[in-house]
């Protein structure tokens, strides 16, 4: 089962303005992988992130074609805090973008106000991660999708 702690969700929270920023790692219908920062990654709720896709370019080109992307944090700042190996937390998911609604609108209120400030009318995309589970560095399973 997936339940976010409070410790990964003040984590992600919290990743731009601790100079942490969380990276995505996609990959195109026919498996070229692409690594992307992304400063707008939160919490969205229990067991989904979010982020705002403002660029438009290959990173949601690729959720387009492979929604299965990974997330990459590390912020070795606050290792004595984070109880994973190395600081390090990978969170595994399928993506789903999305172009209206009310969904779309929270992720806009989540994310950090510096990441919506670039996009004053909201031409961007939301999207959420659906976690599939959650491993430290080391690849020990620390939580699963039933």
């Amino acid at each position: 089962m997936i339940q976010l702690t409070d410790l990964i969700r003040d984590l992600l929270n919290t990743a731009l303005s601790d100079g942490a920023v969380a990276l995505l790692g996609t990959s195109s219908k026919d498996g070229h992988p692409q690594i992307s920062p992304k400063g707008s990654i939160v919490v969205f709720n229990d067991d989904t992130l979010c982020y705002w896709e403002r660029s438009g370019r290959s990173a949601l080109k690729r959720v387009e074609e492979n929604p299965h992307v990974m997330v990459y944090y590390r912020n070795s700042a606050k290792m004595k805090e984070i109880p994973f190996r190395g600081a390090v937390i990978r969170f595994y998911g399928e993506a789903q973008i999305l172009e209206a609604g009310a969904d779309r609108d929270k992720v806009w209120d989540l994310i950090p106000e510096a990441e919506r400030k670039p996009d004053p009318e909201k031409k961007g995309t939301a999207v959420l991660i659906k976690l599939t589970s959650v491993e430290e560095m080391s690849g020990n399973v620390v939580m699963k999708r039933d």
